[in-house]
């Protein structure tokens, strides 16, 4: 009985045995459960989230818009000052009583810096009132940086009358306005339709002990278009002082023979 049953095994074995080796040998895939590789952080991408990431960068409860362009130019007793004379300039009696409890205590380089905000934002009232309290103070000498900005700025606006004031301050205190001080003087009585007065700053140009400019003259040129009389003289000027420029003449029809 045992031999039978032993020869059915025997004769099974074999293919068992070939079963057992396809198992052995198929390459079947491996599931390998891995964690999400977290991505390699950049350089570029640490420095792009910082401004995020830094609470100060992001927002430093500083205040933003026009009246602050930086710690280091504006402090915050000036920038209060600004704000304090922009509000009161409308109401001369309270305008004053802030100059006095505030205005005059500044330090030198906070009112310099009241002055120069005041002028870019083309509060020129408030910035010539500022300007006369600089010129009061024992601290204060003639500066035609000082006088510069301030007459640029009163010329922008169309304060001639002003400009013309400061003008004379300037030239008693022995300053010379620079080219680009005079070309915009210029350009303001140009503007204001006063080419009689213009030609007078040019006139004084000319004596100025700084080698001339082109834009002055071009700024004469175009502006005396209307003017030919005017116009030549400061063209013949500009030929023998730029031989190799050219002016260009518009049409005859336009303004009549130049």
């Amino acid at each position: 009985m045992a031999s039978p049953a032993r020869a059915i095994l025997r004769s099974k074995l074999p293919i068992v045995t070939s079963v057992l080796h396809q198992n052995l040998t198929r390459k079947t895939p491996i599931r390998r459960f891995l964690l999400p590789l977290i991505p390699e952080r950049l350089p570029q991408d640490v420095n792009s989230c910082k401004p995020n990431c830094d609470f100060r960068q992001f927002h430093d409860g500083r205040p933003r818009g026009p009246l602050w362009r930086g710690k280091k130019l504006i402090g915050k007793e000036a920038l209060f000052v600004i704000l304090g004379l922009k509000r009161f300039k409308d109401d001369e009696e309270r305008l004053d009583k802030f100059i006095k409890t505030h205005v005059l205590r500044l330090l030198k380089m906070d009112m310099i810096a009241v002055l120069s905000e005041l002028e870019r934002q083309e509060e020129v009232f408030l910035a010539v009132k500022i300007f006369r309290i600089i010129q009061k103070q024992d601290w204060y000498m003639p500066d035609v940086f000082l006088y510069k900005d301030l007459i640029m700025a009163l010329a922008k606006g169309k304060k001639m009358d002003q400009v013309m004031e400061l003008w004379e301050m300037m030239r008693k205190e022995n300053l010379f306005p620079d080219s680009q001080t005079f070309t915009e003087v210029i350009r303001g009585f140009l503007r204001d339709g006063s080419p009689a007065d213009a030609m007078n700053v040019y006139e004084e140009m000319k004596k100025s002990p700084d080698p001339p400019e082109e834009l002055p003259f071009r700024v004469l040129l175009k502006g005396l278009l209307p003017h030919p009389l005017l116009r030549n003289r400061v063209k013949q000027d500009y030929e023998e002082l730029f031989p190799d420029r050219h002016v260009l003449d518009p049409p005859e029809e336009i303004f009549g023979v130049l």
